[in-house]
């Protein structure tokens, strides 16, 4: 035993690795940082941000989202200062959330077609001041429901038809304020092929659409309910039409449904415990495929980073990239403002 073991020598092991793998040794080009650069594999640019944000009403007010540090609710002006900030960084587009009265909400949810609901004030004051950013919004009810749910509710059922029939009109709505994609998260079955024949006949067929296709019935969604203000109204959950996370197959065959429909970009939601998810639409599909970080995991970053327990910027990056990796050809995030004052810094 002691013989064999001596003749273990580092040269020994050294020809040992040699002999197994030819010439061939993967830290050479890991030696320095320009080779590493030179090797990259998957790279991220602002040109891949897209900044969700919260709108409320007022003037000249920004109020910050408790559970999501760094995040804050923005009256319609002070949002408009927002896009203007965004357009500057070369972020490509916007995504607007309300965070609507409770006055103006109702079993239906019909305040979602309302030339006056927040999400149409700002996109027709942010195209006027800042046109040349992209603007998508969400059609979904759930901002302007009493019950907190993305569909009308009937005996305690999330009906569907009904739903999307309400879903088309807000986005009509939005589409005649001004939006470039309409973004339909309430996952109802049909919503996407009723909305582009609706967009279609309404003379609105530049008007592009970002189907939520595969939206999880996921626990990462808490700090945006706090956002828009459904956290602890919302009765009941929506797993009757989010998606079971441990379902991969069925997320397929949603996005498979989509396509058919028109779609013309898909979203996972959330991202980063759904990687495999982006990976498998981008290879099926080759349609433009997009990740939502959502609040849930923006806020365990942020929350982490502020508590010194992690390097936020350096976690922050990592999250962006490993979306690219998967496949994604864009991220919606709030981390896009910081996200791309740091590739700037690096053009």
């Amino acid at each position: 035993m002691n013989d064999r073991l001596s003749k273990l020598s580092p040269s020994n092991i050294t020809g040992h690795i040699d002999d197994v793998t030819g010439s061939r040794r993967l830290r050479r080009m890991r030696k320095a940082e320009w080779s590493r650069r030179l090797v990259q594999e998957t790279r991220l640019t602002v040109d891949d941000l897209i900044l969700p944000f919260f709108v409320t009403y007022g003037e000249g007010m920004s109020e910050p989202v408790e559970a999501m540090p760094g995040v804050e609710r923005h009256s319609v002006d002070m949002a408009v200062r927002l896009a203007e900030k965004a357009a500057k960084l070369g972020i490509p587009a916007i995504a607007p959330f309300p965070r609507e009265r409770a006055e103006v909400k109702t079993e239906d949810g019909s305040f979602v077609f309302s030339p006056d609901n927040l999400i149409n004030r700002v996109v027709r004051a942010i195209k006027k001041e800042v046109p040349e950013i992209g603007i998508i919004t969400d059609a979904a009810l759930d901002p302007f429901t009493t019950h907190g749910h993305d569909g009308i509710l009937r005996d305690g059922e999330i009906v569907n038809d009904e739903s999307v029939a309400m879903v088309v009109r807000g986005a009509l709505s939005q589409a005649e304020a001004g939006a470039d994609i309409i973004a339909p998260s309430d996952m109802m079955d049909g919503r996407i092929g009723a909305i582009r024949q609706a967009l279609d006949e309404n003379g609105f067929n530049h008007v592009a659409i970002m189907s939520y296709a595969t939206k999880f019935a996921s626990a990462f969604y808490g700090p945006y309910r706090d956002a828009i203000g459904t956290l602890g109204v919302l009765k009941g959950d929506k797993k009757t039409y989010y998606i079971d996370p441990a379902n991969s197959d069925e997320a397929v065959r949603e996005a498979e449904q989509d396509v058919i429909e028109g779609a013309d970009m898909l979203m996972v939601k959330p991202g980063m415990p759904y990687l495999d998810i982006i990976h498998r639409l981008k290879t099926t599909f080759r349609l433009p495929t997009y990740a939502y970080q959502v609040s849930g995991e923006y806020s365990m970053i942020k929350s982490a980073g502020l508590n010194g327990w992690i390097d936020e910027e350096k976690v922050m990056m990592e999250s962006l990239s490993s979306f690219k990796r998967a496949g994604c050809d864009g991220i919606l995030t709030y981390f896009a403002l910081d996200a791309a004052k740091k590739l700037k810094k690096h053009d």
